[in-house]
């Protein structure tokens, strides 16, 4: 008799009772943003918005897509996410792979000065007056190269890289493959999980960048879709709160909000389920015969 089997029935319908309750804990306040995002202002000031849209309407999202600036803002972003997590996973790869050999040497030194790092900074000033005096103010890499590298992804990277066999580099050694083939035919393809990861943590944070673009950049064409988003919703709900325009009969703030939340949130979670799968896999994809 199996585990499963040999539970009480009352116990299995407990754990799925409050698995159930959790879940709706976690998707009910996205599904209320959805839901407020397609409803009427009227619907929505009365309350009546729950789980579905109440009177149906595209007000909120026609709002912000009017000009065309919101799309010039998620072209920018995807511009931004896109280059920054290839550089990101480039240069985490390559720092990772090399540290996580011991015969390295200066390796503690490296790794020392790495996790010093982790634990004190210069400060927001001393970086900017770095990215002024490079002359990248106004341009992505004043985004791109301050955050090649998160020490921390780096440190996960060099951790999973020490749990590879040995074997497999000395077997491919000997057959004459030199460290950049042993990497990207051996190692990589093995690593498919943790990469996956650390891509999908990296693209969230730049697909999420707000402060250092509202510091650095000063076009408003080159603009990230956060900060855009943020000086619409400002723009709109002080026009509303005036009373200005046709705004105040079709649309009220939350609506706005709702909306803008959506239009942020929903493009990079579609990146997730083509990632899904690498993390429920086991770390090596393989076993080393003895």
């Amino acid at each position: 008799m199996n585990e499963r089997s040999s539970s009480p029935a009352w116990f299995r319908w407990l754990n799925y009772i409050f698995l159930a309750l959790c879940a709706y804990a976690t998707l009910f306040p996205f599904i209320n943003i959805i839901a407020t995002s397609f409803s009427s202002s009227r619907a929505i000031n009365a309350g009546e918005v729950f789980m579905w849209p109440i009177e149906f309407n595209l007000d909120a999202y026609n709002n912000l897509i009017r000009d065309g600036q919101l799309i010039v803002a998620m072209k920018n972003t995807v511009i931004i996410t896109l280059v920054g997590t290839a550089l990101n996973m480039l240069f985490t790869i390559m720092a990772a792979y090399p540290l996580s050999k011991a015969r390295l040497k200066g390796r503690n030194v490296m790794l020392m000065a790495i996790l010093f790092t982790m634990l004190f900074s210069g400060g927001l000033i001393p970086n900017f007056l770095l990215v002024n005096t490079l002359g990248l103010v106004n341009s992505y890499w004043s985004l791109w190269l301050p955050a090649l590298i998160s020490a921390y992804n780096m440190f996960v990277m060099k951790s999973f890289l020490e749990g590879l066999p040995e074997e497999l580099e000395e077997s491919a050694a000997i057959d004459g493959a030199s460290e950049f083939t042993i990497l990207w035919r051996i190692i990589l393809p093995l690593s498919k999980p943790v990469i996956a990861a650390l891509t999908l943590f990296y693209a969230v944070g730049w697909w999420n960048s707000y402060m250092n673009v509202l510091i650095y950049i000063r076009s408003t064409d080159k603009l990230s879709l956060m900060v855009k988003l943020y000086q619409m919703i400002d723009l709109v709900s002080t026009e509303l709160l005036r009373g200005e325009g046709v705004l105040q009969a079709v649309i009220t703030p939350e609506s706005i909000r709702a909306a803008a939340v959506v239009f942020a949130i929903v493009p990079i979670l579609c990146v997730y389920p083509f990632l899904q799968k690498h993390f429920i896999k086991g770390v090596l994809l393989g076993s080393i015969k003895g």
